[in-house]
Formats: structure tokens, sequence, C-alpha cells
């Protein structure tokens, strides 16, 4: 549901940047750091959108494989566990998970 909601802005911003741009046609000056040229402003617009969002899901990327990697990384930790060490783990995370449901319960009691 949350991919769906990213989808239906994404779609509403960029109807927004289009209608923006098709207001605006009128040619500008644009400044490049080598000289200047005159471009229609809706290329501006349009291209500077854009690059925006290049950049953005560059970034985005970036930080996904990040996090790809180290759910590889703790995996392969896992797998090359003992099947005894795996059920030393399990029984270690149980033991807390009764801690806290035991002291969540004696809160509750206090209250």
């Amino acid at each position: 549901m949350k991919g769906q909601y990213y989808w239906i802005l994404a779609l509403i911003f960029a109807l927004l940047i289009a209608i923006f741009a098709v207001i605006n046609v009128d040619p500008v000056e644009v400044n490049f750091m080598f000289g200047t040229g005159e471009w229609p402003l809706i290329l501006v617009i349009l291209i500077s959108a854009l690059l925006g969002g290049i950049v953005t899901a560059a970034a985005g990327s970036v930080r996904f494989y990040q996090l790809q990697r180290e759910v590889k990384k703790l995996r392969n930790g896992t797998k090359g566990q003992t099947p005894a060490g795996r059920s030393e783990l399990r029984s270690h995370n149980n033991k807390h998970d009764k801690q806290r449901s035991t002291a969540a319960d004696d809160t509750k009691h206090k209250s």
C-alpha cells in the first residue's frame, strides 16, 4: 500500500511540474559556467526537475545497495553457525522475549 501512495504522489508532482512548465514558455537567458545561452523556460524547468530526480534516485539506490549488502552479510553470518549455535541463539532470544513480556506485565499490574 505504501508503494501505491508513493506512485500516486509522484504522478501528481510530475503533473504539477508539467503544468507549471507549460505555463512558462518564454525564452530566458541561461548562464553556464563556460558561456550563456537563451533557452525556453519550459526546457529549463523540465531539465532541472529531471536532473533532480536522477540525483535523488542515485542517492537512494546507493543506500539501497548498502542495505542489501548488509543484509547479505548478516545472512551469511548466521549460515556459518552450527545448528547448535543457532539453537543457542534462539533460546537466548526467547529468554529475553520472556523477560520483556514479564516486565511489561509487571508494569501493567502496578498501574
